[in-house]
């Protein structure tokens, strides 16, 4: 095996307490705060306190039973993520549970918020919700990734790449966050994980924004990379210990594709340039993790007002009838593919084949 070397090098990110405080009262802005600065500043010296002794998950217990050491302290909140991940997995394969369609707005375009009108791909996701309400065996989950903008308290926090240190570091769930020493809690992942665990199929809706994903979407895919070949043991790798990842993955990494086997369909639209670009890379991305295509009628990219004005471009959508028909088909061709999936006919002619060149 390898010698492991672990890179170090970078510059110190540590603040001292006053440019901490600095931060954490921007965060009470409002002069409305200023009736109970005595209690904000006591707030900031414990939130201080937890910065300084870096307490990521001030509340652990045991491992217990099935884990590699069952008396590392995990995080409760990974726990508590790790089970409804479970949960829904064991749903998903139960055969007397409905078909689940995940269906995803993956525009951060809202009339909820500053923009003030609605976005395109919210409307072919209600052209698609009303083709999967129509089937009596399909249930459907729509996340809508456009309440990243518009209701408070949703966040996506960056992906930190883990899986580019050693596979077996990125876990499943990801167990980067929360890290409440830093103040990032709340993240959606954890939510989301248990949405795509559950389905069968999976329907991306988006736009294109400077011919890649909108940040949300992109937020999401990062994110997810932890469900091809994530680890769902953290304590194999002492939690978060670069040389012991690097270790377990050169003794032999098996990279479990925890998504592989659901049907997906993907509609992407643009103004002006990039569609079949992102087109070809969520494909590619869904590929990748094990999901199949539901068809050709099922991935499909086009041009809404093609060089028309912005203002104009919900009367462009109206006008385009054959485009507003071709989503619905996308999600018609995936109710027959989950429904073909369900019934054990949806195969990966590939799956049982070895991968020479697991990534």
């Amino acid at each position: 095996m390898a010698r492991i070397k672990v890179r170090k090098g970078m510059p110190s990110v540590a603040l001292d307490k006053a440019e901490f405080a600095r931060r954490m009262r921007r965060r009470f802005y409002d002069p409305a705060f200023k009736s109970v600065g005595q209690e904000i500043d006591r707030i900031i010296d414990v939130a201080w306190d937890g910065y300084n002794e870096s307490r990521k998950a001030p509340r652990t217990k045991p491992a217990g039973t099935g884990y590699a050491d069952p008396s590392y302290e995990l995080s409760v909140e990974w726990s508590e993520a790790s089970r409804a991940i479970k949960r829904a997995e064991r749903e998903q394969r139960s055969r007397s549970s409905k078909a689940r369609i995940l269906l995803i707005n993956g525009s951060s375009r809202s009339d909820q918020t500053c923009p003030g009108e609605m976005s395109k791909s919210w409307r072919l996701v209600q052209l698609a919700r009303r083709v999967f309400a129509r089937e009596r065996d399909i249930e459907v989950e729509l996340l809508d990734l456009s309440l990243l903008t518009s209701e408070f308290g949703r966040v996506i926090y960056p992906c930190k790449a883990c899986v580019s240190t050693a596979m077996p570091l990125c876990h499943w769930p990801c167990s980067c966050y929360p890290n409440h020493s830093l103040g990032q809690q709340n993240d959606w992942m954890d939510e989301i994980y248990p949405m795509w665990a559950r389905a069968h199929g999976v329907m991306i809706v988006t736009p294109v924004n400077w011919y890649q994903a909108p940040s949300g979407l992109k937020s999401m895919i990062d994110r997810l990379v932890c469900a091809d070949g994530g680890n769902a043991d953290p304590t194999s790798t002492g939690g978060k210990d670069p040389r012991k990842a690097k270790e377990l993955e050169m003794k032999g990494w098996h990279y479990p594709h925890h998504l592989a086997g659901r049907a997906f369909s993907v509609v992407v639209h643009g103004d002006a340039a990039g569609a079949e670009t992102l087109r070809r890379i969520l494909v590619d991305w869904l590929h990748d993790m094990g999901l199949v295509g539901a068809g050709h009628a099922a991935v499909l990219d086009r041009y809404v007002g093609y060089y028309e004005p912005y203002a104009t471009s919900h009367d462009a959508l109206d006008r385009d009838q054959d485009f507003q028909e071709e989503a619905r088909n996308a999600a018609r061709a995936l109710v027959a593919a989950v429904r073909l999936l369900r019934r054990g006919r949806l195969a990966q002619p590939d799956a049982r084949l070895r991968d020479v060149r697991p990534k």
